[in-house]
Parts: structure tokens; sequence; C-alpha cells
């Protein structure tokens, strides 16, 4: 069986892993893959106010296509981009593209967490919501978890006192990711594994069955 790869920036394949490559629209020299599996959306450093109707609208056309499997990265960022109110307003019509499309969103988070969640509830979002790269304190991924996120992790959990080390060992509702580092998938599922007291295998085998249900909701 595969490994199972939900979030990367890297390009390239591999017969022994399934990746899902991140794509964000606002970049316009992008010639999207016609056939491998990623996800499309106008990430919130990139993302402006300005050009947002036409980004936006060419994001639309690109999420139709059978290879996109989800909408994303798209998300809030305190530190990076527009002003957070009009981050909302953006991750707003992403969530809005993805329920009408039926498929799962991957999110970016950074220092707005209590904002996602109350755009989770106004939205009453039906659609799986994936937090990319989840590396904060514990209590913060349960509260995430009973608000019905789903929780990506990647190379913070080979750091044995991370906040993603920590809650990996007592939630099985995750995925596993390389996002933009070097650290190989392989290495983070044989991670995952230790920590879980699990075979790597049995984590493959549970990861693969939870992403067919996430994209067949």
């Amino acid at each position: 069986m595969q490994f199972f790869n939900i979030h990367t920036h890297h390009s390239g394949k591999s017969e022994n892993v399934l990746s899902i490559q991140s794509f964000s629209l606002t970049d316009y020299s992008l010639v999207l893959p016609p056939y491998d599996p990623i996800s499309v959306g106008l990430h919130p450093w990139y993302a402006g106010k300005e050009r947002f109707d036409v980004d936006f609208e060419r994001l639309g056309e690109a999420a139709q296509r059978p290879n996109v499997k989800m909408i994303g990265e798209c998300g809030l960022d305190r530190l990076k981009g527009e002003p957070l109110p009009d981050q909302i307003l953006m991750l707003e019509k992403h969530i809005g593209l993805a329920e009408s499309i039926k498929k799962p969103l991957i999110l970016h988070c950074v220092r707005a967490f209590p904002e996602l969640m109350a755009v989770k509830d106004k939205m009453k979002v039906t659609v799986p919501m994936v937090i990319h790269g989840f590396n904060k304190h514990e209590n913060l991924g349960r509260k995430l978890l009973e608000k019905g996120f789903v929780l990506s992790f990647g190379a913070a959990i080979l750091k044995a006192d991370s906040g993603a080390s920590k809650l990996i060992q007592s939630t099985d509702n995750f995925f596993l990711e390389t996002d933009d580092s070097e650290v190989t998938i392989e290495e983070i599922y044989e991670t995952a594994a230790n920590l879980k007291k699990c075979y790597v295998e049995d984590l493959k085998a549970r990861i693969f069955a939870d992403w067919k249900k996430l994209t067949y909701v």
C-alpha cells in the first residue's frame, strides 16, 4: 500500500507515495497538471482584495477539474496578507465554493483559530475542513477536533516536545503531510507509527480509509 501525503508543495511522482500537491492560483505562471491529484486555492499570503474577484473566478473554473481533490490551501493568517476581516471574507468565498462542489477544504491558519471556528459555526460548514501542519498546543488541538475539524501533522511530530507529537498519541483523527519540508513522508509515517505504538502498514491503511471517506462526503 502507498503512503498518502495530504499536502505538499513539492512536485515529483513516486510509485510508493500518493501526494496531493497544493497550488495557489495567485501565481499566473502556473500550469496545473491535468491528471495528478492536486488542491487549488488562493493562499492568504498572496490573495489580494483588489484582484480577488478575477482570481476567484479562475479558481472556480479550475476547481471543477476531476483531479482537483481539495479546495485550498486557503485560510487565515494574522501575521501576513490582507487585514484579517478581508481574509475572512475570502475564506468564506472558498467555503462556499467547496460546499457547492462537495470537495474538502485544506486550511492554513496562523494566530486566527477563534476566527476560523467562528466562520465554521456561522456558515454551518458540511464539507470536511482539514487544518494542515498543525503544531499548536494540545488543548487547542482537542478543541478543534471537538468542533469537527480534521488535523494534519507534518515534520513537527519529529520534535518530541511539540504539541503535534503529544496530540497525535491520543487521537486517530489525523492525516500526515510534508508541506514544504525536505523531510520525507516515509519518515513522518515512521515517527507517527512509533508515537502511536502501531505498525506503519496499519497507519497507512487507516489513513487511506479515512481519505476515501473524506472525498465521498
